[in-house]
């Protein structure tokens, strides 16, 4: 494994890339400096062939929290509505390669809202996921009020922004906004195992696969079929495909290629 000193901590495990925001004095803020770092160093994973998935993690207390109060409270209402920031935000949707989230603890605010960008969430039992910006006379503004209602439904999301509620891991995944729950301490060993299976699978389908269900929260019932139809034509026509049939019927493992 190799390692990057940062706020924002790179290893590789093979084709599994893992960023851990690592800043516990500041209860892993996503301040401009550390969302840039997370942003900069997603972007260059994103477009290397050799990453099939990556981990975004936090620490056993805090996945993450929200922006630095200070600093937002120097920002103008044009920076606010199309600064850097919310430039930066778009490109975090734009990720193209499976994202797995590991949470443990406190997810909170624009913690929480990357957590739902991602495609899997893998949840220790002590996580705890809220939006609490209307506190500070604000609103979630990284896709929170768009994305919450998606995962768990409007009477709930509407319960967690305008009031504070907070969802324990259980009830996260009851809900849908948790893909899997561990014991504490064994979040990211499991957030590691989800990637590496992820990764083992080709490329070009987990790619075609995650924009065809992408799609669904977007497109009405028959241009999502029709956009699937197209994308499983295009996944039929790759050498993985072929191998991939050729192995299930030969009874033997598919050796992948990614093309």
């Amino acid at each position: 494994m190799t390692t990057t000193p940062s706020a924002v901590r790179q290893d590789r495990d093979g084709a599994v890339a893992v960023l851990t925001v690592d800043w516990p004095e500041r209860r892993n803020a996503l301040t401009d400096e550390v969302l840039a770092a997370l942003v900069d160093q997603l972007a260059e994973l994103d477009v290397d062939p050799d990453v099939r998935a990556i981990v975004v993690a936090g620490s056993d207390k805090v996945f993450a929290s929200g922006a630095d109060v200070r600093a937002l409270l120097d920002r103008t209402v044009d920076e606010a509505y199309r600064g850097d920031r919310a430039q930066r935000w778009a490109t975090l949707r734009r990720t193209r390669t499976p994202l797995v989230a590991a949470v443990s603890g406190y997810c909170l605010g624009g913690g929480c809202e990357l957590a739902m960008i991602a495609d899997v969430v893998v949840a220790s039992d002590t996580a705890r996921f809220g939006l609490p910006e209307t506190q500070l006379g604000l609103i979630p503004g990284a896709g929170g009020t768009q994305l919450l209602p998606r995962a768990i439904g409007k009477a709930t999301a509407m319960d967690m922004i305008l009031t504070g509620r907070l969802l324990d891991a259980r009830e996260a995944e009851r809900l849908g906004l948790v893909s899997r729950v561990t014991e504490a301490g064994a979040w990211r060993t499991t957030a590691l195992e989800v990637a590496h299976a992820i990764a083992a699978r080709p490329a070009v389908a987990q790619h075609l696969a995650k924009e065809a269900v992408l799609a669904a929260f977007e497109t009405p019932l028959q241009a999502g079929v029709e956009l699937e139809r197209k994308a499983f034509a295009v996944a039929f026509g790759t050498d993985d495909a072929r191998e991939g049939m050729q192995a299930f019927v030969d009874k033997r493992d598919p050796v992948w290629r990614h093309r």
